[in-house]
């Protein structure tokens, strides 16, 4: 019986093929999101057809393989194309953005609270009343918003359906080479404008359907668990575990669980629902247990139970909000649990490779999620190092192996996507993820039947959940105070003790395992030099990041680094320095700045400036404000800015500040770096007004620097305000270039047309970090190079039609 359940009806070489062409689809759908351009439908098209017309005449074996491969890929990339091509077909016209508009829907999500007195949400439309019509051919208006409500009444929405008065954005954020990118969260979210809510009414008129009817049901759900065990010490874990709303976590928490590597103890992923599938799947076998024999044999069994873990399963996933880690991992379950009901023992890694096809399939987005890589190459870790047939290891030492297989398979990935691993983490992942395995989720799981059968029990559920999650967070927050020193290591030294470790767990010398570990130990423990080292540049390079409304410039030459400015940060929301600055500092395997300029004190231009102190070496500060500046960092030493001319490799930087101010913008420290080879020269003004500027000009026009022989890139004063950029200025100057660095639809309004004129009158090329997003300026062959960001953006963020293809400076 079994060995016809095994048996395939297709020969080897068509399974090998079928096999080939699946990976193929894979390497497909995730190629997409390397491409700059969408490849024309028409393309892809022809390229099928040729293909299927070359498979049905192919003779040889070889060739048929070859061309299976070919479609797979083919058909991969043409399916991912498809659903980019629908998703980006959403637009909002131009002349909509910053106008208010009337739109009716129902909410998409459970409101959150947010950061300004503001609640946030996921909008679904299901109808725009006062919309400018889209007039491009095979576009239509976005069907799903994230809004933000400031200032709303405490009783919050009134109701699921409704109609809100609005102020949109087309999708726009900071575009650097690394960090993160809210342009990238937003396309694979599916959200196609962002704005503020202005005013709100119930809609009884929109018509719910399905999807409408299931987020109702959400809401009231998130509503009933608010109301059950809002009173919890640890409601916002409860309520993350429980119903997968992370809206009432505070950046303490996320803070902890970033230090313990434990963020995904709380996105309903693989492991809970992996639990689910577990219990149910334990449950009902002891229940056919006691059923007569005759009634249920060996396959209707297998099949009741299938039908029992994926209803579970499912359950919880809707219960948990149908995310996209959701989502995921149910299919990972679906697919493990047919391949049991079909009582087939393929290989591992044939069912992994299914399985990471099938989610493809299903959500072609997927690979834009972090969550995607990190999942599978978790399983692959432990498939990797459990298919070694470790006999004897007893359930300590394959937890130990389980642990250490994931923390060195994951180290590479993380280290991709510009996140440390986090020593503590591997510590905390021994102890927390049997503790919520074990305990926390069976406990979570049936207190809240018992809730919801018997309602008087609630309070007594409530405290069995703080019994057994106070320990838990407890150890995580003490453990994330561990001064654990950080881990600096290139990208192949990461991956060579990566595969160091996971040999290590299965090898079968005990002498080699001794020897790798204590190799191990000794690497970690390893400082070559007190003083870090950064890469060298041959050229001289100036980057302009692309940091919103506010200013941070990146210096370098050889391996001396300069900085000017740390961008704006807002305690708790947001942050230049965590987002942009050291991303890109570690991107380009920058250790130390040697000199960081902070022209004045105004929190978008030095925000987060003891956070950046904090994360990396500096030499020294040089501070336009130097009491403020020396308070926030006073290990670091800190001068003021005089009057003196140094050098950083082949440049020649020149310090300036005004004379009679000692505070606000006219106190900024300017900066002029100067390439004598070339005469090339960049002016960093910072947020002088007009009056500063004269007396600039002046000292320039002094020291004979006020003409220019090679090219002169101006960053506009105070981000192109009209206080500043006086005619003089541009007469006087003459720049060649002015970049101006500042928010996209920022209500300070920035640049200011009148200013834009100015330089435009000049003939001076200009530059807008919102539109561009990071400049690089470098020196090839004795001329400036300009490079934007936006021309080597993916197809989704600088494609034609979009916000960046169309954004114009005033």
């Amino acid at each position: 019986m079994s060995g016809s359940l095994n048996r395939s009806p297709y020969p080897p070489g068509r399974r090998g093929a079928a096999a080939l062409g699946v990976i193929a689809f894979s390497c497909g759908v995730i190629l997409l999101y390397w491409l700059s351009i969408l490849p024309p439908p028409e393309w892809l098209v022809v390229s099928a057809l040729l293909l299927f017309l070359a498979l049905c005449r192919a003779t040889s074996a070889l060739i048929r393989l070859l061309t299976v491969m070919a479609l797979g890929f083919l058909v991969g990339l043409s399916w991912a194309a498809w659903h980019a091509r629908s998703q980006l077909s959403e637009v909002l016209p131009p002349e909509a953005e910053g106008k208010r508009l009337s739109v009716s829907g129902y909410l998409c999500d459970i409101p959150s609270p947010g950061s300004f007195d503001s609640l946030r949400f996921s909008f679904c439309v299901t109808r725009w009343h006062n919309l400018p019509p889209v007039n491009v051919p095979g576009t239509r208006p976005p069907r799903l918003l994230r809004l933000a409500w400031y200032g709303h009444p405490a009783a919050g929405l009134p109701g699921e359906r409704l109609r809100l008065e609005v102020k949109l954005k087309r999708p726009h954020g900071n575009l650097n080479p690394a960090g993160f990118r809210y342009e990238n969260w937003l396309f694979r979210k599916g959200y196609r404008a962002t704005g503020s809510v202005r005013s709100v009414q119930p809609d009884p008129t929109v018509k719910c359907s399905l999807h409408c009817q299931y987020r109702s049901a959400h809401l009231s759900l998130g509503d009933w668990v608010q109301n059950r065990f809002g009173g919890t010490e640890h409601f916002a874990l409860v309520s993350s575990l429980l119903i997968g709303h992370r809206g009432y976590m505070t950046q303490q928490h996320w803070d902890v669980l970033k230090a313990t590597g434990t963020i995904h103890l709380v996105a309903i992923s693989g492991l809970h629902l992996g639990l689910v599938a577990l219990g149910a799947g334990f449950l009902c076998r002891r229940l056919l247990l006691v059923w007569p024999s005759r009634c249920v044999n060996e396959r209707n069994g297998r099949l009741v139970v299938f039908v029992s873990v994926v209803l579970c399963c499912l359950a919880y996933a809707l219960a948990a909000g149908f995310t996209v880690p959701t989502r995921r991992a149910l299919v990972m379950v679906i697919v493990g649990g047919w391949l049991l009901l079909l009582a087939r023992q393929p290989p591992a890694w044939q069912s992994f490779l299914g399985a990471v096809a099938v989610v493809l399939l299903l959500d072609p987005f997927a690979p834009l999620d972090q969550g995607f890589w990190l999942s599978f190459a978790a399983v692959a870790a432990l498939i990797a190092v459990f298919s070694a047939r470790l006999a004897g290891a007893g359930w300590l030492g394959s937890l130990l192996v389980a642990q250490i297989s994931v923390f060195a398979g994951l180290w590479p990935v993380l280290d991709t996507f510009g996140q440390g691993q986090p020593l503590s983490g591997l510590v905390a992942n021994l102890i927390a993820i049997p503790w919520v395995s074990l305990v926390v989720m069976p406990l979570l799981v049936v207190g809240g039947l018992i809730a919801a059968a018997v309602p008087d029990a609630a309070n007594l559920v409530g405290t069995a959940f703080d019994l057994v999650l106070d320990p838990l967070w407890r150890f995580l927050d003490w453990l994330a105070r561990w001064q654990v020193p950080d881990i600096t290591a290139s990208a192949k030294e990461i991956s060579a003790l990566s595969m160091l470790l996971v040999v290590m767990v299965f090898a079968p010398f005990s002498g080699f395992r001794l020897v790798a570990a204590l190799s191990a130990l000794v690497w970690l423990g390893y400082s070559p030099s007190s003083v870090p080292v950064n890469p060298r540049v041959a050229q001289p390079e100036i980057r302009v990041w692309d940091v919103g409304q506010g200013l941070s410039v990146l210096v370098r030459h050889g391996r001396k680094v300069l900085v000017y400015d740390t961008g704006p940060a807002v305690p708790g929301v947001f942050s230049a320095v965590e987002s942009t600055l050291l991303p890109n500092l570690k991107a380009e395997g920058i250790q130390r700045i040697d000199t960081l300029v902070i022209s004045h004190a105004d929190r978008d231009h030095s925000g987060a400036v003891s956070e950046l102190a904090e994360q990396i070496d500096i030499g020294r500060v040089v501070a336009g404000e130097i009491g403020v500046v020396r308070n926030r960092i006073p290990h670091v030493p800190t001068a003021s800015c005089e009057r003196v001319t140094e050098t950083l490799g082949e440049l020649t930087i020149d310090y300036w500040q005004g004379q009679g101010v000692s505070e606000g913008n006219d106190a900024s420290c300017v900066i002029r770096i100067h390439h004598s080879e070339t005469g090339i020269e960049w002016i960093l003004p910072g947020d002088i007004t007009s009056r500063m500027e004269t007396q600039y000009l002046a000292y320039l026009s002094a020291g004979g620097q006020l003409r220019h022989s090679g090219s002169r890139v101006v960053l506009a004063p105070h981000h192109g305000s009209k206080t500043s950029s006086s005619e003089a200025w541009v007469q006087e100057l003459d720049p060649d270039w002015v970049i101006y660095t500042a928010g996209y639809h920022h209500r300070y309004g920035h640049p200011h047309p009148m200013v834009t004129a100015r330089y435009r009158r000049s003939g001076t090329a200009s530059v807008n970090t919102a539109c561009s997003g990071s400049v690089l300026m470098s020196i090839a062959d004795n001329r400036l190079a300009l490079k934007e960001m936006r021309d080597e953006g993916p197809f989704w963020i600088s494609g034609p039609g979009l916000t960046r293809d169309q954004c114009k400076i005033p």
